[in-house]
């Protein structure tokens, strides 16, 4: 008799475990339990619908700083299958992927579905069964064999159970795995973007800063980056990273907390304090609105003048000291009161899952039950933007993949 895997989740981690593991071994029968009626949603919706599917960094040392939780996991599996793997597995089926300057990398033809259909290839090329609106309710294992409880009431059985369903918003949903032992780290939101309400800020939305640093007050916790000014307050990578490393803490804040933005990363007051001088003699009959000196967005600059209480009329030379001290203030160190976070969609992860200690990270199998394995934002790893949770979601999936592959045969 050949032995049966079902993978719960088809999503990236899932799909990737599916596929690879009915080509490692043509013997083992392969079913894919996907709970909605789309499979790899989050793939096709990911990077603006062009699929940022991993990032240009080949240290491995270097991209497990990428993780706020898990990052000593990633490093051990990443020597098993690494950024380069990635790379390899998809130009083997014809699919070429482009790194951009900011080292994100995306499909050349920039369209998720180049990726999403290249996994289906495979699905079909390797026969996996797969099984739509399928909601795993309960999960058992008896005399060696796992027994799932759908939520229609029916059951399926199987010699080996890859658990790929993606992070849960709540703990609770967690339930149906703790009580196969396995203990979770809580669910929080990570990659969310700060809302300022009320700050003349979110007047300038659809303003972008190319690189600014924001800071989390009372804390060593910064990034700098590119930063988007939103109608309720701060996105863009800068702040999607900071909200990832800042994840407990924030929760535990229940997101109300000060940042400090420096529009001009690698200054201080005392450089700038020095440059002004040198502007308002090189400057000196110009009109402060009009000349803006540091390539920052015009109304960005209107808004900082306006709140240093400088007259963007004036000149230059007659800049009083009064205003030109707070404008430098606020040019290297504006504070924002931050009060609740919006969910940013296209990016949704939670941090928070299965305890590693309880899994094998050679094999993504748990140490609790045999048999079973995890892929994916199941466990606690996440990372922050930029391809690094879709290259753990590949990763985690290989090595289940050839772990189940191995033991079937």
């Amino acid at each position: 008799m050949s032995k049966k895997l079902i993978v719960i989740g088809g999503g990236a981690a899932g799909c990737f475990c599916a596929v690879n593991a009915a080509r490692m071994n043509p013997g083992l029968r392969v079913t894919l339990l996907e709970k909605t009626g789309k499979l790899l949603s989050k793939v096709r919706i990911s990077g603006g619908g062009r699929c940022n599917c991993t990032h240009a960094c080949f240290d491995i040392t270097e991209m497990s700083t990428r993780y706020p939780r898990g990052s000593r996991f990633v490093k051990k599996a990443f020597h098993q299958f690494f950024t380069t793997d990635t790379i390899h597995w998809f130009e083997e089926r014809g699919v070429q992927l482009k790194a951009e300057p900011d080292g994100r990398m995306f499909p050349v033809t920039d369209r998720s579905d180049t990726i999403v259909e290249c996994l289906l290839r495979d699905v079909n090329r390797y026969r996996v069964d797969i099984r739509m609106n399928a909601d795993v309710k309960a999960l058992n294992k008896e005399d060696g064999q796992f027994r799932l409880l759908l939520s229609d009431g029916k059951t399926m059985t199987a010699d080996f159970i890859c658990i790929a369903t993606g992070g849960y918003p709540k703990s609770s949903m967690f339930d149906w795995l703790t009580a196969t032992g396995h203990t979770i780290e809580p669910p929080v939101p990570s990659l969310f973007t700060f809302n300022i309400p009320g700050h003349g800020i979110t007047q300038l939305m659809g303003v972008a800063v190319s690189s600014a640093t924001v800071k989390i007050s009372g804390s060593k916790l910064e990034e700098t980056g590119p930063v988007l000014i939103t109608h309720w307050g701060l996105s863009g990578p800068a702040v999607l990273k900071l909200s990832a490393r800042a994840a407990r803490d924030l929760a535990g804040k229940q997101y109300t907390f000060n940042i400090q933005v420096n529009w001009l990363p690698g200054q201080h007051e005392q450089s700038l304090g020095t440059q002004f001088y040198a502007f308002r003699h090189k400057m000196a009959a110009q009109k402060t609105g009009w000349r803006n000196p540091f390539n920052l967005p015009h109304r960005l600059w209107e808004l900082l003048l306006h709140e240093a209480g400088a007259d963007p009329d004036k000149r230059w030379a007659d800049l009083p000291a009064k205003q030109q001290h707070k404008l430098i203030s606020l040019l290297t160190n504006s504070v924002f009161s931050v009060k609740g976070k919006t969910t940013f969609k296209e990016e949704f992860v939670t941090a928070g899952g299965i305890n590693l200690q309880e899994i094998d990270v050679q094999t993504m199998q748990s140490k609790l039950v045999p048999g079973l394995y995890f892929a994916g934002e199941i466990m606690d790893v996440d990372g922050v933007t930029g391809g690094f949770n879709f290259q753990h979601a590949w990763t985690s999936g290989y090595i289940a993949a050839g772990s189940i592959a191995e033991k079937s045969y």
